[in-house]
């Protein structure tokens, strides 16, 4: 972790009403369905994964906190772009603890390009928590695998179950999802 990290602040629904989000990123920050089925209808069909990176490393405090994990310990972070067409619309940051991949959950270390919310939306023992928001400044650190220039972004994250097992997704809006 870079020291220039900054930790996020990450908000319930009910402690944004002070902010300035217009309706339509509200509907895309809060919609509990797949957001890859959405991009997919939002794309015309015109969808595909990119990996820019799935290595076994530490998680950030943040993360280690939300997934309710000692920050010693080690997951799988898997970091894509999301496109509709040839223009990334999200980024998305996919933290497994290793102890979520044993069993039947070991499927979700081999998504290759495939897009994970196909996978989690089709497990019958998938359970989606609170969605929290945050706003991204390009001071923190994983502001630099977004590829957006300059400009604050509005993410979610959720903590899926699946079999019972902890993962964490966070997506973040691009500007050209909106545009």
């Amino acid at each position: 972790m870079s020291s220039s990290h900054l930790a996020q602040r990450w908000y319930r629904r009910r402690q944004l009403f002070s902010k300035n989000l217009s309706t339509e990123l509200r509907s895309w920050l809060f919609d509990v369905s797949s957001l890859t089925a959405r991009l997919i209808r939002h794309g015309g069909g015109d969808f595909h994964v990119e990996v820019l990176s799935q290595m076994v490393g530490r998680v950030t405090t943040d993360e280690a906190r939300a997934l309710n994990m000692p920050l010693s310990r080690y997951a799988l972070i898997r970091q894509v772009h999301l496109f509709c067409g040839n223009r990334a619309v999200v980024y998305a940051r996919t933290v497994i603890p290793l102890s979520t991949l044993k069993g039947a959950e070991r499927r979700y270390a081999s998504l290759g390009s495939r897009p994970l919310g196909v996978m989690l939306f089709a497990d019958r023992s998938m359970r989606r928590e609170e969605i929290m928001v945050s706003r991204l400044s390009p001071e923190s650190t994983p502001y630099e695998k977004t590829g957006a220039e300059g400009e604050a972004l509005w993410g979610r994250r959720s903590l899926f179950r699946v079999g019972g097992k902890p993962l964490l997704v966070s997506e973040y809006y691009l500007p050209g999802l909106l545009a």
